[in-house]
């Protein structure tokens, strides 16, 4: 077993790692930007140290600096977490370059997976069911408006190497097609260094299940109860729970054999997430693959009773994976919110500040809140907005709503905005609570909804204020 290991990354997976390495008796480092140098994650770490500069440019991304760092304390392995150079195959190369161990799966693994077309043609020939679009690349609008043709319009144009929604545009007529293409290879050329294309047909009214696996260096694999991740703003999931309504053992299992075979087709080595579309028909399409820990991992080990991070040392450790799939339980039910530093009510705008106050609910069994929020703290403007989750699990989909509601309502931040109303509202609509939505349902029609609501309220709040000043009568 490793004796120390560097933390390549900040905020709530940092300091989730932190604990994780401490109760596993692993010697841990942290980096930090200068901004950072107050965080909690460098107040729980061994050993911290500085890699560059506020911008993640200049620190978190800095690979020369933090592979200096790795060195200059002594660390046998880099833990990555999600974000930053989590899914950089190039840094993994790295690393194995200079005799570490990259906690996470081979190099040319997350270059083969993070590359969304040649994703696609690989899964298709592991005979692993694809989404209906191009083969391989797009050379130009024209062989992207021929292929539209043949699958049907609408069809969603994407980056191959994207991520987030950048370099995404949906297509509902060939007429725009070239002037979007253009569009959305200029915006991926600039966000990823890589203008490839591709595009698939657009699947409406689907839902986004995904299959968690774990696949040891010596071939042995399991996966984890679905993921219903559909609930998702601008491609980016909101709210995510495990199990899935509404999907039966049969294709639980279904779902979970795909996943194995697709890792190991990949010869697979740790913890990665099968993404999929679930079709009205009950059909399921392969839509990408994760090669890193997901935000979104609580509510399997909630649901489970199983630590996925300490699974992915194990498994870097060269450790047999001591589980068999008949080892692999459904406890109950869990859902997970994302707490962001953001308003709302001004179209998501990101927050910064100095948490004024802080009061984190807890109180019984279910209750988990992934953070590195604490009172003073820093919330700053350089790095992405997600300040953590709160995670609830209950015996019933029901009772785990009800709790969740519970512990939003007793939240308290001041200093930052953040998106707790919002999710307070997602959390008590109707449609939700009886698990009646797909991907659009947020967007199309509680956001909508949400935003009236808001409206009216601040409304109601502007004439109250007037009257009260004696304005009107």
């Amino acid at each position: 077993m490793f004796k120390k290991v560097l933390v390549a990354n900040r905020g709530d997976i940092a300091a989730r790692m932190m604990r994780v390495l401490r109760e596993m008796g692993i010697a841990s480092v942290a980096i930090y930007s200068s901004a950072d140098a107050q965080s909690l994650h460098v107040q729980l770490a061994d050993e911290a140290i500085c890699v560059g500069g506020p911008k993640a440019t200049d620190s978190y991304l800095n690979m020369q600096n933090i592979l200096s760092a790795a060195v200059i304390t002594g660390a046998e392995a880099i833990y990555p977490g999600y974000g930053f150079l989590a899914e950089n195959s190039m840094f993994a190369q790295m690393v194995a370059d200079l005799n570490l161990v990259f906690i996470g799966p081979k190099p040319e693994t997350i270059d083969l997976m993070g590359n969304k077309a040649n994703a696609r043609e690989y899964m298709r020939q592991a005979e692993i069911p694809v989404i209906p679009g191009s083969t391989g690349f797009l050379h130009d609008a024209t062989e992207a408006q021929s292929v539209a043709q043949q699958v049907g319009l609408p069809v969603l144009l994407k980056a191959a190497a994207g991520g987030g929604g950048k370099g995404m545009r949906m297509i509902k007529t060939l007429a725009e097609l070239p002037g979007k293409f253009v569009e959305a290879q200029r915006e991926a050329q600039q966000a990823f260094g890589n203008g490839a294309m591709y595009l698939e047909k657009v699947l409406t009214n689907v839902r986004h299940i995904e299959v968690q696996i774990l696949r040891d260096n010596f071939g042995h694999a399991v996966y984890l109860p679905e993921r219903n991740c559909s609930l998702q703003r601008n491609n980016q999931k909101v709210l995510e729970e495990s199990p899935a309504s509404g999907i039966t053992a049969k294709q639980r299992a279904y779902l979970g054999e795909l996943a194995v075979k697709a890792a190991d087709t990949l010869d697979y080595r740790g913890t990665g997430t099968i993404e999929f579309l679930e079709d009205t028909d009950g059909s399921f399409y392969f839509m990408e693959m994760n090669t890193r820990i997901q935000v979104e991992h609580p509510v399997t080990e909630m649901v489970t009773g199983l630590d996925l991070l300490q699974f992915q040392i194990m498994i870097a450790a060269n450790r047999e994976l001591n589980l068999k799939q008949t080892d692999i339980q459904i406890h109950g039910h869990a859902v997970e919110v994302r707490l962001n530093a953001e308003r709302p009510a001004r179209n998501f705008a990101p927050s910064a500040g100095t948490i004024e106050y802080l009061y984190l609910p807890t109180g019984g069994n279910g209750v988990r809140i992934d953070t590195d929020l604490f009172t003073g703290g820093k919330v700053q403007p350089f790095y992405d907005s997600m300040l953590g989750k709160i995670i609830a699990s209950a015996p019933t989909r029901t009772a785990t709503f009800t709790r969740l509601q519970r512990l939003l309502d007793e939240l308290v931040i001041q200093g930052v905005e953040t998106n707790a109303e919002f999710q307070r509202a997602l959390v008590h609509d109707e449609q939700v609570l009886n698990g009646q939505f797909n991907t659009k349902y947020l967007e199309d029609a509680f956001l909508p909804k949400w935003q009236q609501t808001l409206t009216q309220a601040q409304d109601i709040e502007i004439t109250q204020e007037v009257a009260g000043n004696g304005t009107l009568s």
